[in-house]
C-alpha cells in the first residue's frame, strides 16, 4: 500500500511552502488510495515548542487535510533512535567527535581548495580522546564513511541508489546513484538530543512503513546519507518524490527564518482554505 507522510518540525508556524508540501503528499496518498501520516520531528529541544506543534495541526486541519492518529512525536521515542546509534557504534561504524562546528568550519576554510576530507574530521587519537573524555568534554557521534564502505563492501557501496519519481534540484529523475560521500561524516547523535535528523528520519520511515517520501527538493541531498543508513540497518529504501519549492514575488523561497507569511495570518485575513488550495494548484 502507498504510504507517505508530512513531517514538519515545530519550530515555527506553517507558511505557504509548508501548505504546498503537505497538500502534495496528501493528494498523492488520496489518489493512490493510500495512507497519509503526520509526523512531528521535534528532536531539537532548543527550538521546538508545544505551541507550534498545536498550531501545525490546527493549520493542517484548516487546510482540509486528514491524517492517521496518533501523530508520532519523535521526542517521545528517543530510546528507539538511541538503539540505532548503539547498533552502529557496536559495529565500529561511529567515532566520537569533540570538535565544535566552528572548529570544523575553520578546518574546511584552511584546507587547500576546500578539500572534501576537511568535512570528515576523523577520530581523535586514542590518547587525546581519553583525555577529552576524562575532562567531561561533550561530543557527537559521527558516521565514518570509510568504515561504512568497508562494512558494506565496494560492490554494495557502488550499488547504493534510490528511485526519484519527482525531480531533483538539477533535474535528477529515475534511478539515482546514492553518493553519501557528498555529505561527509555526518553526525548521527547530538549531545543535546541523543540522536540527529538522519537517524530519526530513516528509522521512522521504516517503522511506519513509508513507501514514498514526498518532500521539497531542498532535502534532496539528505537522501544520499539516508539511503546509506537504510542499507547499514537492513531497512528498505522508499521511493522519493521531491517537488519544487514555492517562492514569493521576490523570487526567494518561503522560509520560517525569513518571516514568510504564515497560514495563521492568511486565515486571519479572511482567506478561506479553498481559495488558498486553488492558489497553490490544488
Amino acid at each position: 500500500m502507498f504510504v507517505t507522510r508530512f513531517a514538519p518540525s515545530p519550530t515555527g508556524r506553517l507558511h505557504k511552502g509548508h501548505a504546498f508540501s503537505a497538500l502534495t503528499a496528501w493528494t498523492a496518498a488520496r489518489a493512490a488510495g493510500g495512507r497519509f501520516l503526520v509526523r512531528l520531528e521535534d528532536i531539537d529541544p532548543t527550538r521546538c515548542r508545544p505551541e507550534f506543534e498545536a498550531a501545525i495541526l490546527e493549520d493542517l486541519a484548516w487546510l482540509g487535510l486528514d491524517w492517521e492518529r496518533p501523530v508520532r512525536r519523535q521526542s517521545e521515542h528517543l530510546a528507539d533512535y538511541a538503539t540505532v546509534v548503539d547498533v552502529l557504534e557496536r559495529r565500529g561504524l561511529l567515532y566520537r567527535c569533540f570538535r565544535t562546528r566552528k572548529e570544523i568550519l575553520d578546518a574546511i576554510g584552511d584546507a587547500p581548495h576546500g578539500a572534501v576530507e576537511a568535512v570528515r574530521p576523523g577520530p581523535h587519537p586514542a590518547d587525546e580522546e581519553a583525555e577529552l573524555l576524562a575532562a567531561g568534554r561533550p561530543y557527537a557521534w559521527r558516521l565514518s564513511l570509510a568504515r561504512a564502505r568497508e562494512a558494506l563492501g565496494d560492490r554494495a557501496w557502488e550499488a547504493l541508489a534510490f528511485v526519484e519519481e519527482g525531480t531533483g534540484p538539477t533535474g535528477e529523475r529515475g534511478l539515482v546513484p546514492a553518493r553519501p560521500e557528498t555529505a561527509g561524516d555526518v553526525v548521527v547523535a547530538r549531545k543535546d538530543a541523543g540522536t540527529a535528523y538522519h537517524v530519526a528520519v530513516a528509522h521512522d520511515d521504516d517503522l511506519q512503513g513509508v513507501t514514498h517520501v514526498i518532500r521539497g527538493e531542498d532535502l534532496f541531498e539528505a537522501t544520499h546519507i539516508q539511503v546509506l543508513i537504510q542499507a547499514l540497518m537492513g531497512w528498505p529504501t522508499p521511493a522519493y518524490r521531491h517537488h519544487r519549492l514555492l517562492t514569493g514575488s521576490d523570487g526567494r523561497r518561503f522560509a520560517k527564518r525569513d518571516g514568510s507569511v504564515t497560514l495563521a495570518s492568511i486565515r486571519a485575513a479572511g482567506v478561506d482554505p479553498a481559495t488558498l488550495r486553488a492558489e497553490l494548484g490544488f
